[in-house]
């Protein structure tokens, strides 16, 4: 226990999924947080998004765990918005020193143009938005997580054109996560600061549990349901599971925000179950 004994930490997507289990996690370990969530829905993402009741729940949790919370309705598209819920986080609780820029969105199933760019300023500019409200509040010592996908590391999954253009958004906008991160890393690198991205297969979460991702998985169906869908999600894996859970992944950002990884940094952290390894197999050397 104490991983994180009395730091605070920014989290974007705090409202649920692995927002949420990064929250409750890091609070059990001893951080309070600052999270942000937009509460509301995206037209071309075709699951439904969190809700201001999801994000008081995460609030609750984590005061159950006998931390604090200051919680805002912020989209990360916004800069100014993440940076006003950063101030008022920073003048509760007194200070910033990490942020898991974790928001994200998958509009898949559709051909809409916008659904490309939705989710590119989502899962890309609003990781840069996130670190960008948060820089003037971190200092040496500081640690910055970004969330990717394994979909920004192999090709053929959501890239795939019969995904549709939010599909191939997303791909694009976790590629230039894992791109962002690596050279962030060295520039922050002289200041004492560190950046690291986490790069999830399959996660349990509302993303995963949605009727587009049943049909992606099942395209023989006409109307898969979870249980048809499970046949196939082992698929993304080289270990036979079906999915990574939020609080595996939570692991990972812990010990990337912890002590124990001072000296980690640029990393891409795969929790994968094997997934990169079975598609991108080493090259021989000569």
């Amino acid at each position: 226990m104490g991983r994180v004994e009395g730091k605070v930490v920014f989290i974007t997507g705090a409202a649920r999924g692995q927002g949420r289990s990064h929250a409750i996690r890091l609070a059990q370990e001893g951080a309070d947080i600052i999270g942000v969530d937009i509460c509301a829905d995206i037209a071309t993402n075709s699951y439904g998004m969190a809700t201001r009741e999801d994000l008081d729940e995460t609030v609750r949790l984590v005061e159950k765990e006998g931390r604090r919370m200051i919680a805002s309705v912020a989209d990360v598209r916004d800069p100014q918005a993440l940076k006003d819920a950063v101030a008022a986080g920073v003048s509760a609780l007194g200070r910033l020193d990490s942020v898991v820029a974790q928001a994200g969105i998958c509009p898949m199933g559709t051909d809409d143009p916008e659904a490309f760019l939705d989710a590119v300023t989502v899962d890309l500019n609003g990781v840069i938005n996130a670190v960008q409200a948060a820089m003037p509040h971190l200092s040496k010592g500081a640690s910055i997580v970004a969330t990717g996908s394994l979909a920004g590391l192999v090709q053929g999954s959501t890239d795939n054109p019969d995904n549709g253009a939010g599909g191939l958004g997303y791909s694009w906008a976790k590629r230039a996560v894992a791109s962002f991160v690596h050279d962030l890393s060295i520039v922050l690198g002289p200041k004492g600061m560190r950046a690291n991205a986490v790069h999830p297969t399959n996660c349990n979460t509302d993303m995963l549990n949605s009727d587009i991702m049943y049909k992606i998985f099942r395209p023989d169906l006409d109307k898969p349901t979870r249980d048809d869908a499970l046949v196939a999600f082992p698929a993304m894996t080289n270990m036979g599971v079906p999915y990574v859970e939020p609080q595996d992944i939570s692991d990972m950002v812990l010990f990337l925000l912890s002590d124990e990884s001072r000296y980690v940094t640029g990393m891409q952290m795969r929790v994968d179950a094997g997934a990169y390894t079975l598609r991108r197999p080493q090259a021989p050397a000569f």
